[in-house]
């Protein structure tokens, strides 16, 4: 087990690094004489600190292993007033928070209570969902395959690559403009992966210290558990900015133009559960 010495090392190492432990601090560690696996565990509860659930009021903590050897931190967020199906899961926020830092795959997730059905269906979307392993406390590894059997994704839809494959769809702003938010909004919707309806959406969110974070689409062959752009954000603000909901000074929202699944009534109504802040909208076109 990691002291609390330890604990609040990495903590600060992760912040420096803008939300994540990178594979450097990680391969330091695991020369200090303890497993990979048992530091992700033991850092499960770092990662429940990020959690906002309003409603369960029950804490989920996530930590992935990328493909590059760095740690990545994933809670549960929830938004009272709302359906339940626009939470956000800590599997999801965690892989998020891997996208977002440039990862082609997640080859380890350690949680701190078995995934749900939906998360297991969220995570086979992803490019190393056939290598995927699940670690529990007190609970053997075990592969996503295993806990997902006869299972329903990309490949039945003609899909190939899946989520965290390099996404770069080179849409312009219906209306051009040099205000940083929006470009922000825009880079972030040319990124989100969306093979199922093309709706490539992108939210980018100002904070009061001028930073701006930003979150993609990521679309599930189920449809069900994928995730909004404002959900990617809102993963992307708390857990790798660091900042909380009142730090929004500014939001916008950049969808393709025409959508079949438009995030515009959505992004409105959760965000306005978190801010007074009211959304900009803009189309973007495809070349």
């Amino acid at each position: 087990m990691l002291t609390q010495e330890q604990l609040a090392s990495i903590d600060s190492a992760r912040q420096a690094a803008g939300g994540f432990l990178p594979a450097g601090e990680v391969a330091k560690i695991i020369a200090a004489g303890t497993s990979i696996e048992q530091l992700m565990l033991d850092l499960i509860p770092l990662a429940k600190t990020f959690a906002i659930p309003p409603i369960s009021n029950f804490f989920v903590g996530v930590v992935a292993l990328g493909a590059s050897g760095s740690l990545y931190f994933g809670a549960n967020y929830e938004f009272t007033g709302h359906a339940l199906t626009f939470s956000v899961h800590g599997e999801q926020a965690a892989t998020v928070q891997a996208l977002s830092n440039g990862e082609s795959g997640i080859e380890m997730l350690a949680i701190s209570a078995a995934p749900c059905g939906y998360c297991r269906q969220f995570l086979n979307e992803l490019t190393s969902a056939s290598t995927l392993t699940i670690i529990l406390p007190d609970t053997p590894a075990t592969p996503l395959t295993t806990l997902l059997p006869a299972a329903f994704g990309p490949i039945d839809l003609g899909v190939t690559g899946g989520l965290m494959s390099p996404q770069s769809h080179g849409m312009t702003l219906a209306t051009s403009t040099n205000d940083d938010v929006v470009r922000a909004g825009l880079n972030a919707a040319n990124r989100s992966y969306a093979p199922y309806s093309a709706s490539y959406a992108g939210v980018a969110l100002k904070t009061s210290d001028g930073g701006i974070v930003t979150g993609s689409v990521a679309e599930n062959a189920a449809f069900n558990p994928s995730m909004s752009p404002l959900e990617a954000a809102i993963v992307n603000l708390v857990i790798g900015a660091g900042r909380k909901y009142g730090d929004i000074v500014d939001a916008v929202l950049v969808e393709a133009r025409d959508s079949k699944a438009s995030q515009v009534g959505v992004t409105r109504e959760i965000l306005g559960t978190i801010t007074q802040v009211p959304l900009r909208m803009f189309e973007a076109v495809a070349p």
